[in-house]
């Protein structure tokens, strides 16, 4: 799923200028028929610009509509991640909302499109459009509160990454062991390396093609607290590694930047997930050999070996 794809945001205001000066524009580029009365020509006039308000209003708040995905029609991953980085019911409401301000928009558009097509008083014709554009003012602006919601949904949903349906290998261990290393190693994929924890604005991904197969490598930032308590950036990786993995690189560093209890202690909270675990030594070049021999977990050293155990799993 592509979140770049949602259409951008804006307040009430923005829609209602447009749609006025779209419809007074429209009204001006009309041409009055050499036989046409003051009456009609009026009426005409009115009658473009009130359509043409419902069009601009009701065309861009359902593109924005069109544009965010259909909750229940997701995968687990991206339902959970909603959840866990938005408010859930409040998105909802604030969707249905602007499906309320269309529907309202259109049954004022069809009351005084009736009401402007059977008068004959060019001011009453004057005023029925004047009515006409504030009620839609007072109903779009009814729903500013949802708008800027959704501003901000949008904003949250731009950062979540566009995952495939290929078989998922994540890669995880504490910050700064080499797992984005790795990713660069595994794949063609050049990452943006981060020199400090958590400063990802989005999951690094990476594949390894195989003939006509793929495999999805994701770099999992975080450390797997309690949900409650992780960014939104950790929050994506535990889900990818619950959701989308079918199996999971550990790598443990003996340089030691984290202390090796605790990156034992990472790995014990990965294995609750069930996934088969490949475990990785990383910076193995600037490590004596007597520490790579007295590390007691039977771990793979070379990323080519890696490379090859992920692709006899699609072939």
């Amino acid at each position: 799923m592509n979140f770049q794809k949602i259409k951008p945001v804006e307040r009430a205001d923005f829609y209602l200028d447009i749609a006025f000066r779209n419809a007074k524009k429209k009204a001006n580029d009309l041409r009055r028929g050499k036989r046409e009365s003051q009456v009609s020509w009026e009426k005409k006039k009115e009658i473009a610009k009130i359509n043409t308000a419902r069009k601009v209003i009701g065309s861009k708040l359902q593109k924005v509509l069109d544009s965010f995905p259909q909750i229940r029609d997701l995968d687990p991953f991206y339902v959970e991640l909603i959840k866990t980085t938005l408010d859930y019911d409040n998105l909802k409401k604030s969707l249905g909302a602007l499906k309320w301000c269309i529907r309202k928009v259109d049954d004022l558009h069809r009351n005084y499109l009736k009401k402007i097509e059977k008068e004959r008083n060019i001011k009453q014709l004057k005023s029925y459009r004047n009515q006409f554009y504030g009620r839609v003012s007072s109903i779009v602006k009814q729903i500013n509160k949802e708008l800027i919601n959704l501003i901000k949904a949008r904003k949250t949903m731009l950062t979540y990454p566009d995952v495939k349906n290929y078989f998922t290998v994540c890669i995880a261990g504490f910050p700064n062991v080499g797992k984005t290393t790795l990713l660069s190693k595994l794949t063609d994929s050049t990452p943006e390396i981060n020199s400090y924890p958590f400063t990802t604005k989005t999951l690094n991904i990476g594949y390894i093609q195989k003939n006509y197969k793929k495999i999805q490598l994701i770099d999992t930032p975080g450390t797997l607290n309690r949900l409650n308590k992780m960014n939104n950036i950790e929050k994506q990786a535990y889900l990818a590694i619950k959701y989308l993995s079918h199996m999971i690189i550990y790598i443990f560093d003996l340089t030691e930047p984290y202390p090796m209890k605790d990156q034992k202690k990472l790995l014990c909270e990965l294995k609750k997930f069930k996934k088969p675990i490949l475990p990785y030594l990383s910076k193995t070049d600037i490590l004596k050999q007597e520490t790579i021999s007295e590390f007691e977990i039977d771990a793979i050293k070379d990323s080519e070996l890696i490379r090859k155990r992920l692709v006899e799993k699609i072939t």
